[in-house]
């Protein structure tokens, strides 16, 4: 009996894919919470005769396929959704209010299955192994990644690799970039204190609204001067919280934010630099001050020999002319962690439908969706690459 091609064995699992990702749209979960999702990819690979492994906190799971000794090469997928509302008008619009896949790992977790399903009946002959992924809690720092490192998910592997769902590019093309692709993210967490007072008489206290005013506008210049030259570091506040009555100085502020950085040397010295800035900012305003500094991705740092293995694989599918440089992101993903310990490269799938008018919305979108060709492509790449490492 022939051995099916990749392209059967997709067409074979088209619909049940489409159906499956549509599924985990209708009920995504939030980090750490993915019991469902992970119980339903674990029934799926058991039913292919596949014995998947749950992570120690049973979200999230990983499965080897294939018993040959040799090279392991791991496929990642991260499986939680993201703390926001789906606005969109679909059938498949998520059921539970305040939880969205507008980030795409309902996607990422299609592909990576349904090329493990494909790989199931290819690499049976085949030195070495495949191992799945399925990585809880990506959108919390430090990610899931940590967990399943912790828990031996890269014992053995020597390459990884992964797609993510990119709504600016059109579907049918591949963006891949050797070196830095996203950007190390920490949290910025400040506290000020005072003694309060009335806003008709602010030179008798301390005017925590102002001072933290001159934090969020200053301390992003200085720690940018002071780590690099070419604008290489960025220091934003999403979040400020000041008081509540418009004739009351309040006694507290907090100050949220995140530090970004595609340089690894930048971030490794960037904590003290944030601190002792923010101490000479303060000193002399009379605010008392808590910082909370937590480190949270490191940038995602292709490397070249992947890197071009996994585009000569997205060569193969899509045709050279749709493989692609991906631009740099100041985004971060936890995909940095595996590649701090094992070579791979994380790539963007192009998800965007060329033919209708709509806008090319961005990540994290209320109303975030993608052309579901997509889903064949990104699975029909990972399989090649995955050969193609084994080989």
């Amino acid at each position: 009996m022939s051995r099916p091609t990749i392209g059967a064995l997709i067409d074979a699992n088209r619909a049940e894919l489409v159906a499956f990702r549509r599924h985990l749209h209708a009920h995504p979960e939030l980090s750490y919470a993915e019991r469902e999702t992970t119980d339903l990819i674990m029934q799926r690979l058991q039913v292919a005769g596949l014995e998947p492994r749950l992570l120690p906190n049973e979200c999230g799971l990983t499965c080897d396929i294939g018993s040959g000794p040799g090279p392991v090469v791991a496929l990642r997928a991260d499986i939680d959704a993201l703390a926001m509302d789906d606005e969109k008008d679909v059938p498949y619009r998520s059921q539970r209010p305040g939880v969205a896949h507008a980030c795409g790992h309902d996607v990422h977790t299609t592909m990576v299955l349904g090329a493990g399903l494909a790989l199931n009946e290819l690499v049976d002959e085949r030195p070495g192994r495949v191992r799945l992924i399925f990585e809880p809690a990506e959108e919390s720092l430090p990610g899931g990644a940590v967990e399943v490192i912790d828990a031996g998910g890269l014992d053995d592997v020597v390459a990884i690799y992964g797609l993510h769902c990119d709504p600016k590019i059109d579907v049918g093309s591949i963006a891949v970039r050797v070196g830095a692709l996203t950007a190390a993210t920490d949290m910025v967490m400040l506290d000020l204190h005072g003694p309060g007072g009335h806003t008709a008489r602010p030179h008798r206290t301390v005017d925590l609204v102002k001072v933290a005013a001159r934090v969020v506008t200053e301390l992003p210049d200085i720690v940018r001067d002071r780590l690099s030259d070419h604008n290489e570091a960025l220091l934003v506040f999403g979040a400020l919280r000041a008081g509540d009555a418009v004739n009351v100085i309040p006694s507290h502020a907090e100050l949220r934010g995140t530090f970004r950085t595609q340089q690894l040397d930048v971030w490794n010295k960037a904590e003290p630099v944030v601190t002792k800035a923010v101490s000479q900012l303060l000193t002399g305003t009379g605010a008392e001050w808590n910082l909370d500094y937590r480190r949270g991705i490191p940038p995602v740092v292709n490397d070249a020999a992947e890197t071009a293995r996994l585009a000569t694989a997205a060569a193969l599918v899509v045709g050279e002319n749709a493989v692609i440089e991906a631009p740099q992101s100041m985004g971060g993903d936890s995909f940095a962690w595996f590649l701090q310990v094992v070579p791979g490269s994380y790539a963007r799938l192009g998800v965007h439908d060329p033919a209708t008018n709509q806008e090319r919305l961005d990540l994290h979108s209320s109303s975030f969706d993608v052309d579901e060709r997509a889903i064949d492509i990104g699975v029909a790449v990972l399989v090649h690459a995955a050969l193609a490492a084994l080989a």
